[in-house]
């Protein structure tokens, strides 16, 4: 029995979630029902109106519903299967996953509207400016207000990160970045976007008669949109391919190694494995093996580091020098 209680001891499970997952979790899913109430609204108001920026809003706006639905399931999948030893690492990349459909969905939307927005520059219809505008307040303001709800959450992450670990440079604070959340955040950011633009579109076509107006935004805000989401397909696609989490970072553990003894660093790997958790693995060589907490404890003001492996490797030479690979 005491062996097992050892045992039992020395074993460590892989959850590595965001801290503030469940909040996220419970404002998405407020953002997804706020979304698809406009959504329905939008696209009715576009179809009765006749207005292609209003339309492509609804539209656009309907496949936020979808990806933001996505984030949701996403938190959900993430932690009512975090336990699951299938997931060998735990369940921490489901969000990037996530992230990184929803920035491939924001492209093709884009690059939707700005073939229908092409098409109505070449075949201009009859607007009702009025009621479309009354619309497309009312959809911007449930897009302000989801905004609120997801940006905000999400910059005072980062704001308390920043006080936190303040003497880490800019690279470091991605790894706090939820790419679930922050992909919901750009998809409400998006629909803001084009809301605004659907307002100068519509006050330009009324007021001042500049019908073409209302295409030419289209393209324009699927043009930020196509930017938007290849952002986002770089930070999230990072974590999914286990690119090496921060240079900065993995140089200061190799120091902190090689700073004690006369340890020599021959492997390291350093990958993101979760929202705010780090992975890695490192093997040395060294005249002193000591246990792998020893090598643990000299990284000890890293929290960020979730998940460590250590291989040690006696070194018989007169001095320890780093072994090819």
């Amino acid at each position: 029995m005491h062996h097992d209680a050892a045992l039992e001891k020395l074993t460590h499970d892989h959850v590595f979630a965001s801290a503030h997952a469940g909040e996220s979790e419970r404002r998405t899913w407020y953002v997804v029902a706020l979304t698809a109430l406009t959504m329905v609204a939008e696209i009715l108001g576009g179809w009765w109106t006749g207005s292609m920026a209003l339309l492509a809003d609804g539209w656009h706006m309907g496949s936020h519903v979808a990806a933001l639905g996505l984030a949701g399931f996403a938190y959900h999948f993430a932690r009512t299967r975090a336990g699951d030893r299938r997931f060998s690492m735990g369940t921490g990349k489901v969000g990037s996953l996530t992230g990184f459909s929803s920035a491939l969905l924001l492209g093709v939307v884009a690059l939707l509207m700005i073939w229908e927005s092409g098409h109505r520059l070449l075949a201009p219809v009859a607007i009702d400016y009025r009621a479309a505008i009354i619309v497309t307040v009312i959809g911007l303001a449930v897009n302000v207000a989801s905004a609120f709800l997801l940006g905000g959450h999400e910059h005072h992450h980062d704001h308390a990160h920043h006080d936190d670990h303040h003497d880490h440079d800019h690279a470091h604070h991605d790894h706090h970045h939820d790419h679930n959340l922050r992909a919901a955040y750009v998809h409400v950011l998006t629909d803001a976007l084009t809301s605004v633009l659907a307002l100068i579109a519509l006050g330009g076509g009324l007021w001042l008669g500049l019908a073409w107006l209302d295409p030419a935004m289209g393209i324009v805000g699927a043009g930020v949109i196509l930017w938007w989401a290849a952002g986002l397909v770089r930070q999230s696609s990072r974590v999914l391919l286990d690119m090496e989490a921060n240079p900065a970072i993995a140089q200061q553990i190799r120091e902190r190694i090689e700073g004690d003894a006369d340890n020599r660093v021959v492997d390291l790997h350093l990958w993101q494995v979760g929202t705010g958790h780090l992975a890695l693995i490192v093997s040395l060589a060294t005249h002193d093996p000591r246990p792998p907490a020893h090598y643990r404890a000299l990284l000890g003001e890293m929290p960020l580091l979730s998940h460590c492996t250590f291989e040690i490797i006696p070194c018989d030479d007169a001095r320890c020098e780093p072994v090819q690979a």
